[in-house]
């Protein structure tokens, strides 16, 4: 059991929320907190943001300060998670994940459907956890212009849904779309790789898919179930000079753990959307056969083009057969 209390944040708590700030800046060369010129709203931070609707909470150890968080609405509709913050000496322990779970959990109660924060583009270990927790970057760097001379990245998360990935925010996803393809490679997908799929390949392959996105070839999607980044797909659009009119779907996955929930189903809607936004028609697709993505496109009017046998290796070592399917859209002109 973890030794530590969590409890709502209150202005008296000032000089421990101000001590806990310095220690993590601390670990950053040029990060300078200067509480009256640039941070007067800590020493009564409770009510700052208690006037702006939000939520502050402490986490305490024998009557000491060792992490913070605070959450509050945001004018445009999401809410934003603020000052996230564990003593150096606890990283790794959990706290901060204990302490987001509260934060996200006071946001969506009160109705949020997207969850925003800024993270200091020096704190790289930040950044990490965030991208473990279903965040991706959202957005230009913000520059604060204060005495630390900060630079910010944006992060977000839907609470639930799909959104296209631009390069940046696929390139923060690769934890978590690494872990879903693993797991999904473990349970027998056949999607190009056998099991145990190591994490360093999975990692190089997402880092692929990302330059992709950057040239322009390819569109990534990713599905959000319960703030968590659950499912992916991929449109291939990098075709010969003379069939500009298809594209070609890869790699829709779904977290095993976040099955039976129409995140596939879903996916494969928002594919054709942006195959028709696209202006590319004729989609093309290919699926081990008898399993449920097979079922899964015969009832979406997917039309099975026909099947290859022994295509390619299960699990077992067998060989496979692979069923190839097309669509057509309707798309303007």
């Amino acid at each position: 059991m973890p030794d530590w209390n969590i409890r709502p944040g209150r202005d008296t708590d000032a000089a421990g929320f101000i001590a806990l700030i310095g220690a993590c800046w601390s670990l950053y060369p040029g990060c300078v907190l200067d509480v009256d010129r640039e941070e007067p709203h800590l020493r009564a931070l409770a009510s700052y943001y208690a006037d702006q609707g939000g939520a502050l909470w402490v986490a305490e150890q024998s009557d000491t300060v060792i992490g913070m968080i605070a959450t509050k609405p945001l004018d445009a509709g999401p809410w934003e998670i603020c000052k996230v913050y564990v003593s150096p000496d606890l990283h790794g322990g959990g706290l901060g994940h204990a302490l987001l779970d509260v934060a996200e959990h006071r946001a969506i109660a009160a109705g949020a459907t997207r969850l925003a924060l800024w993270s200091d583009t020096r704190f790289d270990r930040a950044h990490r956890f965030y991208e473990k927790r279903s965040y991706v970057r959202s957005g230009p760097i913000r520059v604060l212009h204060d005495i630390s001379n900060s630079l910010e990245y944006a992060y977000a998360k839907p609470i639930e849904g799909i959104e296209v990935l631009d390069a940046a925010a696929a390139a923060s996803a690769i934890a978590r779309l690494s872990h879903i393809l693993i797991g999904c490679v473990a349970e027998g997908a056949g999607v190009s790789f056998l099991p145990p799929l190591a994490p360093e390949a999975a990692q190089a392959f997402w880092r692929a898919a990302g330059s992709k996105v950057a040239a322009g070839t390819h569109v990534l999607l990713a599905a959000w179930n319960g703030g968590v980044l659950a499912g992916t797909a991929t449109l291939a659009m990098d075709m010969p000079q003379n069939q500009p009119h298809r594209a070609e779907v890869a790699k829709v996955l779904v977290d095993p753990a976040i099955r039976r929930r129409g995140l596939a189903r879903a996916l494969m809607t928002r594919v054709e959307q942006e195959a028709t936004r696209a202006g590319r028609p004729l989609l093309l697709l290919d699926t081990q056969a008898g399993g449920a993505a097979e079922r899964l496109y015969r009832s979406m009017g997917w039309t099975e083009l026909g099947t290859m046998p022994g295509h390619a290796l299960h699990m077992d070592g067998t060989f496979g057969d692979t069923v190839f399917f097309w669509k057509r859209l309707a798309v303007d002109g």
